[in-house]
């Protein structure tokens, strides 16, 4: 790696930013540029500088090594072993807001860094009318979704999917979103290694064929939904099919949006007796 070490006091100079963009450009990462612009904006000192690009060249994500990703413009912190929020899912937050703009109460299941709960908030105009609330099987995603959803006075808490959440939001629950794992056991090894190696199993592993919690959350979400809710998670194109049958089959009538650009897919569900 090209020499970090600081600047003399004697003769004060700008953090080095082309050996920073040459360290990172070696290690593969393929906006190196940009990366380096975040890193330095991020460290404080010439040693703090060096440890970051010693993480980043090693395979940390960036977001882990900055301490925080951006998602819908806004600014939210990650920790090590948290799942870091991916730009593709802002399309999930897009068609909440769509599907539901008047919704007073928003769960973000399956949370994560509370990203998802965040935007929803902010879109919607909390703090205020909406009631947020979050929840992950994780302690340490739950701690990170706390520094995030308490700009909302959102709370997180900590539980088995549905297990998790008070019992006075059953059947009020104007959005329930849930960005849950959806990769099949088999392929988590196939993971690009900043995901399989810094993230945790329990935030993408989702079961044999990949929908293992995603039929969880779709058969338990009527006894949460307020009239007129809606239910959306995240999936990817080749189980979709699979997925709006599972919504189907719980009893929720089901669509299917697609972002071509983003590489997104969002399975859409409401009661059908509402």
């Amino acid at each position: 790696m090209p020499s970090l070490s600081p600047p003399s006091p004697a003769s004060p100079s700008p953090l080095p930013y082309d050996a920073v963009v040459t360290a990172l450009r070696a290690a593969g990462c393929v906006f190196a540029e940009d990366e380096a612009r975040l890193i330095l904006a991020a460290a404080r000192t010439p040693d703090e500088l060096t440890a970051m690009v010693d993480r980043r060249v090693t395979g940390v994500p960036l977001e882990l090594v900055v301490g925080w990703a951006e998602f819908r413009g806004l600014r939210i912190a990650v920790e090590p072993g948290v799942f870091v929020p991916r730009r593709r899912t802002e399309f999930l937050v897009e068609q909440a807001v769509a599907a539901a703009p008047d919704a007073s109460v928003v769960v973000d299941l399956c949370c994560g860094s509370g990203a998802v709960g965040a935007a929803l908030a902010a879109a919607l105009g909390s703090p205020g009318p909406v009631e947020l609330h979050a929840a992950d099987i994780d302690p340490a995603a739950v701690r990170c979704a706390r520094r995030n959803v308490a700009p909302y006075d959102g709370r997180v808490h900590t539980g088995d999917l549905f297990e998790a959440l008070p019992d006075s939001l059953r059947g009020r629950v104007g959005i329930l979103a849930a960005n849950v794992p959806y990769v099949p056991s088999d392929e988590v090894g196939l993971l690009p290694a900043e995901a399989r190696d810094h993230e945790p199993r329990v935030a993408l592993d989702g079961g044999p064929d990949g929908l293992d919690v995603l039929r969880r959350v779709a058969a338990g979400a009527h006894q949460w939904l307020a009239p007129g809710g809606c239910l959306l998670i995240e999936t990817s194109e080749r189980q979709a099919p699979t997925a709006l049958e599972a919504f189907t089959d719980s009893g929720l009538s089901a669509r299917l949006v697609v972002s071509e650009e983003l590489h997104a897919n969002v399975v859409i569900g409401r009661g059908r007796d509402r």
